[in-house]
């Protein structure tokens, strides 16, 4: 079974000016739908804001909350922060932390938003207003539910923002494999960084992935995953510019999924990015993305 997380809020319509669209949200529950997996829904609270300013600098955040986000940060983020943009903002890393404490009774559960690593301290940058990734990870910690997080990020964009959050914690674990050429020009650093070639396709993704997540596991020994699941390294993918087909995209979740799972770790993906004019196909990879990672997990419940 499918547990995912998602909130009508989540569906916003376009702000002026922008090309970025809120409706794959939407049309990824659809897809769900029309795929005719079992899953169950929960709906997120908003993030409480004291969560958020635990991360994010408390000026920016009553920016956000007010309104009142200024010219250069909205073009940074890359739309107007409107009403909408700004309740969905709230919503997102309450979904990430929800569907971290179900993984931690299901073994998985997906945030059907969210993985918005590239926002900063005191900005949004890159489509994203607040890191749900770093925020969930921190409230995760401070409260008491894990003591060490893993956040992987295998989104075609480094995971710059969740980085440097991030840097010099070590109960947490960024580990980025990204397109080196893609944005942000200017990359952030990790606690652990593989920049892959343009073009690169599925058995060089895979060689640099599973060379070094095993590793990882078994060295930091993380309490919970937090999983930026991008879509985006697709061949077909509007903004990325590396080369997996959806065999590939298969094999990774799959592959990350085992991995955690064969040694009792509870994983919580989020979805991050996916981009392309044929909207409903990109929902597809969203939703089978989370459906094969729920029937890994339960073939792994299975076999323990």
């Amino acid at each position: 079974m499918l547990h995912v997380v998602h909130h009508p809020a989540y569906v916003s319509p376009a702000t002026g000016g922008s090309s970025f669209r809120f409706d794959k949200y939407g049309l990824v529950m659809e897809a769900l739908s029309m795929a005719g997996a079992p899953f169950t829904v929960h709906e997120p609270s908003p993030m409480p804001r004291r969560w958020i300013e635990a991360v994010h600098d408390p000026a920016y955040v009553e920016q956000v909350a007010t309104l009142s986000v200024p010219p250069e940060k909205e073009r940074r983020i890359g739309f107007a922060v409107t009403e909408r943009v700004m309740r969905r903002s709230m919503l997102s890393p309450g979904g990430t932390w929800a569907a971290a404490r179900l993984a931690m009774v299901h073994g998985y559960a997906a945030n059907a938003a969210g993985g918005s690593h590239h926002a900063l301290h005191d900005s949004g940058a890159g489509y994203c207003v607040f890191n749900d990734l770093a925020i969930a990870a921190n409230r995760l910690i401070e409260e008491g539910d894990a003591r060490r997080i893993l956040i992987l990020d295998l989104d075609v964009h480094q995971g710059d923002g969740t980085a440097a959050l991030m840097a010099g914690r070590d109960d947490v674990f960024t580990f980025s494999i990204h397109a080196e050429k893609n944005f942000p020009v200017r990359k952030a650093r990790s606690t652990l960084d593989i920049g892959l070639p343009d073009g690169t396709e599925d058995e060089a993704y895979m060689a640099a992935l599973s060379g070094v997540l095993l590793g990882v596991l078994d060295d930091f020994r993380p309490d919970l995953i937090l999983y930026q699941a991008g879509v985006d390294p697709h061949a077909d993918d509007r903004l990325g510019r590396l080369s997996l087909s959806d065999a590939g995209l298969d094999r990774r979740d799959r592959t990350v999924m085992r991995a955690a799972r064969s040694r009792g770790i509870p994983l919580a993906s989020t979805m991050g990015g996916g981009y392309g004019e044929d909207r409903m196909a990109v929902a597809r990879r969203h939703a089978d993305c989370m459906i094969r990672l729920a029937e890994e997990n339960g073939m792994m419940m299975m076999m323990r």
